[in-house]
């Protein structure tokens, strides 16, 4: 796990100051990897790549970066590759190996594949590899996004870095782009490869950029499928899933440090833990942050039953409003951006924790996409159930779920009548993607806070839809689109917050539910088997009930990751909030009306979404566009003479 960085010219001219720039770049990833940090620039100064290293696999000098292949080739690398064991034997006849890290087997892969080398990984990474012989420069992000790979075309050069942090000193102006904030206000994050900053993009998930002669292509290497297998029965899923679970847990416990696991009291992150003690026959770090000021918010009795009986070492942080107070402009420069709600505040607390114990820790990304965790799902198929019992269709689709099966599991739904309120205020039984959209929608009650005049609402809908409508999903089931939709573009999000969440102290999370032969095989499973009369993660759970205590096992309340903020914004709290509003600046942002979110904060004790949103992007427009002109001095590449 580390930082990467890296400069091309596009024209083939040499690049002023270039080991300068780099060391910009590398500066502001130094908290990704502070282990060790390096460059690389062609001797005509045309190309340069950085570094800064975590190290976890092959901690002698023989795995730093950036590395050069004995074919001329180099690389700079952020992430893991699991199966570089396997690799190596794959190809010990056919590469001189010079060291043990799986850097140098992506260099060994590149050279036997070429860019096809992508298909022989089972990892995160987001890399960089110069082809000398091809004169060629290849960025590789992994099949799911778990690590950042963002890019700008500016002034004749290409400019790529682990976090859009490292791009800023080289945007002409840091503006903001309007699609992706109509995104932002909508969702909470951004469904495309634009960012908030206008001209910097991500590189999609899946996806490899190529420069060669000037020119510069993006196309997709990788997608999941659903191509359904109706032949097997429940068990075999059942069994087959727990096969491949345990591998990729086996797979993802490789390292050269100790790894220990996140633990929220939650079927995920308990199943990690739970899986780790059994691969490695001895209990496992475990760390868990906490909110005991308010009743509702403490989830430790969970992850202490989670962590009883030999399974792991719990160590416990309990978070205060203080700590918010403290560290949420420092949470909100480690994000770059805004992003998926509340839960990233308690993620750095207790990665902070994590890190003062281990290098690397399990996470249970991945579960609540992949399997069905969420609740809007069983909201959804209340509304679908319903309406197929009155017109008599259920033999018309594939429900997965009737209104007789669904009834016992409704007390999942105790705690989201406010959503189910709002979303049967309007719409009710229209199409399933204009229904799902307005469940996913958290734009629904910001109407004076935003300038929506300014922003093209019509197209964020219809990217939503070309995602949601997507053809490797078919229309085999509502509940396949639902998850995929969330797969494809919250997830990502979410991947966004555990990555820099744990990078900001210098820790490597890993996700074992993000295995590609494992998604591949999920996306195979009918969803009534999954999903089974409307119980969330029901495959999951059934298939590991052995592994987890029946109180996490037959909870109904998890809300993932729940802050106390309604309580701390009205109470200890709210002059700070109130303070942060209140700057010359923050009365003229661009697309928002000031007044309205000022009467909000000081009128509406009532913490939503809504507030978490305009919160943070008043704190991002703090940190990143009022300080533009910092930003711009950072950049040693004369204007004049720019490539």
């Amino acid at each position: 796990m580390c930082g990467i960085a890296g400069i091309a010219s596009l024209s083939g001219t040499p690049i002023p100051r270039l080991q300068e720039a780099l060391e910009v770049m590398r500066d502001l990833l130094k908290h990704r990897g502070p282990d060790g940090a390096g460059f690389w620039c062609h001797p005509n100064n045309t190309i340069g790549l950085a570094h800064t290293r975590l190290s976890i696999l092959d901690l002698s000098p023989t795995g730093a970066q950036p590395m050069t292949g004995a074919d001329g080739n180099v690389i700079v690398h952020n992430g893991e590759i699991y199966n570089f064991l396997e690799l190596r034997e794959q190809m010990r006849g056919s590469w001189d190996f010079q060291g043990t890290s799986d850097t140098e087997t992506m260099l060994a892969a590149y050279a036997k594949h070429g860019s096809d080398f992508t298909a022989h990984l089972r990892g995160m990474f987001s890399t960089a590899i110069w082809d000398t012989k091809r004169q060629s420069l290849c960025l590789i992000r992994d099949r799911f996004g778990i690590k950042p790979l963002y890019y700008l075309i500016a002034d004749g050069m290409l400019f790529f870095a682990s976090e859009a942090k490292a791009l800023l000193p080289f945007v002409e102006e840091i503006e903001t782009d309007t699609n992706s904030l109509a995104e932002y206000l909508t969702f909470q994050y951004c469904i495309g490869p634009q960012t908030l900053f206008r001209g910097i993009q991500e590189l999609p998930a899946g996806h490899l950029l190529e420069l060669a002669n000037g020119d510069i292509s993006v196309k997709k290497y990788w997608d999941v499928e659903y191509q359904i297998d109706y032949d097997h029965s429940a068990s075999y899923f059942e069994n087959r899933l727990g096969e491949l679970l345990a591998d990729s847990v086996s797979l993802h416990m490789r390292s050269d440090v100790p790894v220990g696991s996140y633990m929220s009291g939650g079927v995920d992150s308990s199943l990690m833990a739970a899986l780790a003690s059994d691969h490695s026959k001895r209990e496992v770090d475990a760390f868990h942050g906490k909110f005991t000021q308010f009743p509702g918010y403490d989830e430790s009795p969970y992850a202490e039953d989670a962590a009883a009986n030999g399974v792991a070492q719990l160590h416990q942080i309990d978070i205060t409003a203080g700590d918010f107070e403290d560290n949420i402009r420092n949470i909100i420069y480690h994000l770059d951006f805004p992003t998926a709600g509340p839960g990233s505040f308690p993620q750095y607390m207790v990665s902070k924790l994590a890190s003062e114990k281990v290098k690397v820790v399990l996470g249970g990304q991945g579960g609540d996409e992949v399997f069905g965790g969420y609740a809007r799902y069983l909201v959804a198929y209340l509304e679908q159930c319903l309406k197929a019992a009155l017109d008599g269709t259920y033999h018309n689709g594939n429900y997965v779920v009737t209104i007789e099966s669904i009834i016992p599991n409704l007390g999942l739904l105790r705690e989201y009548k406010p959503m189910i309120k709002m979303f049967w205020q309007k719409g009710l039984f229209e199409d399933l993607d204009a229904r799902y959209f307005r469940l996913i929608d958290r734009s629904n009650d910001m109407h004076d806070e935003v300038d929506w005049h300014q922003l093209d609402r019509s197209r964020v809908y219809d990217s939503f839809q070309a995602i949601f409508n997507k053809p490797n999903v078919g229309k085999e089931a509502y509940f396949d689109k639902m998850t995929h939709f969330d797969f494809k573009c919250l997830l990502p999000a979410l991947l966004q917050v555990e990555d820099r969440m744990a990078m900001a102290h210098g820790l490597e999370s890993r996700v074992p539910f993000l295995d590609h032969p494992l998604v591949e095989f999920a996306a195979t499973i009918p969803a009534d088997v999954k999903f089974k009369d409307g119980n969330m993660k029901h495959l999951l759970k059934q298939t590991f009930a052995q592994n987890l205590p029946q109180s996490i096992l037959s909870r109904r309340d998890k809300m993932g990751f729940p802050v106390p903020l309604k309580e701390w914004f009205s109470g200890e709290l709210s002059d700070f909030v109130k303070d942060i509003f209140s700057s010359a600046a923050a009365q003229h942002r661009p697309f928002f009306n000031s007044q309205s979110i000022v009467k909000h904060f000081h009128e509406d004790q009532q913490f939503s979404r809504k507030t978490w949103g305009l919160l943070s992007m008043e704190l991002w427009h703090q940190t990143f566009h009022d300080q533009s002109a910092r930003w711009k001095k950072l950049n040693p590449i004369p204007k004049s003479k720019a490539a």
